[in-house]
């Protein structure tokens, strides 16, 4: 492979950092993804600059990351990590990133009940790829791509940015791999993730020349008993750039056209801005 997959993020955010100004210097697959779900939403965060204290769900699922990429920076260099050194490296780590993400929780319980959860996870991780012989190539890895359509060579003035949680070297070529936590074990669907997926299998290949093998998603999620589950899909082909770009080009379209439609649907459930920013928007 070819050393072109550098620099990376510590944070596990699919943004490169610190990237603070137009929305108009980079696509990413989370913009691309809230503006799918509802472009009002995408406005409020991304140009009105309305931010929330990070939720408890997104900070146990950052400290995960941060543990799994812990790991795996150890696996490049053929150090071998135990479970109890992953958490120990976590209980070390939490304060600051406590600091950090200037967490507030309700009570010292709730946050030890998250530092136990987040190291249930990796310890279950960890037991479920005991005996994986697949080389990890890059880890934690942001990456940067002018974007040009495959199909008809259009450079549409704008690079794409995403960071690669994981790729392995596997006998049939290379793996892009995608952390998620969970609450549920539900059935995951590959149509849901295909932004992302098409995202990245786009910046791995202009960044190394490289085709992926395939691609997966290792879920780890929060039950009483954790369970980690992987669901890998073939390398992207024609269709889904196709599909990727056409989204791209209709996002840049309601950025140029100022157009930011309230999308109202089954996300807005869990969106932050459901109460007190949509109730007043008026069109």
């Amino acid at each position: 492979m070819k050393p072109a997959l550098v620099a990376s993020a510590q944070d596990g955010s699919t943004d490169l950092a610190p990237r603070s100004g137009s929305v108009f210097d980079y696509v990413s697959a989370s913009r691309l993804i809230l503006w799918l779900k509802c472009p009002l939403a995408f406005r409020l965060k991304y140009i009105d600059g309305i931010q929330f204290r990070t939720p408890s769900a997104v900070f146990l699922g950052k400290q995960v990351h941060a543990g799994l990429e812990w790991y795996y920076r150890h696996q490049q260099f053929g150090l071998d990590l135990t479970s109890d050194d992953v958490c120990d490296f976590l209980r070390r780590d939490w304060s600051r990133s406590v600091a950090a993400e200037d967490m507030g929780f309700e009570s010292a319980a709730e946050e030890a009940q998250l530092q136990t959860k987040a190291g249930g996870l990796i310890r279950s991780y960890l037991a479920k790829i005991a005996g994986e012989t697949s080389r990890p190539v890059a880890v934690e890895t942001a990456v940067e791509s002018p974007l040009i359509d495959p199909r008809t060579g259009e450079d549409l003035g704008i690079p794409l940015v995403g960071v690669l949680d994981l790729v392995l070297e596997e006998h049939a070529g290379p793996v892009i791999v995608d952390f998620k936590t969970a609450a549920r074990a539900d059935q995951l669907s590959e149509l849901s993730h295909e932004i992302q997926l098409g995202c990245y299998a786009y910046l791995f290949r202009q960044t190394t020349g490289l085709n992926e093998s395939a691609l997966e998603i290792r879920r780890l999620v929060k039950t009483k008993m954790p369970q980690v589950s992987f669901h890998r899909w073939p390398a992207r082909t024609r269709n889904h750039f196709g599909r990727l770009f056409a989204v791209i080009r209709a996002y840049l379209d309601d950025l140029h056209s100022h157009r930011f439609v309230f999308r109202p649907g089954q996300a807005c459930s869990y969106c932050d801005f459901r109460e007190r920013h949509c109730r007043e928007w008026s069109g």
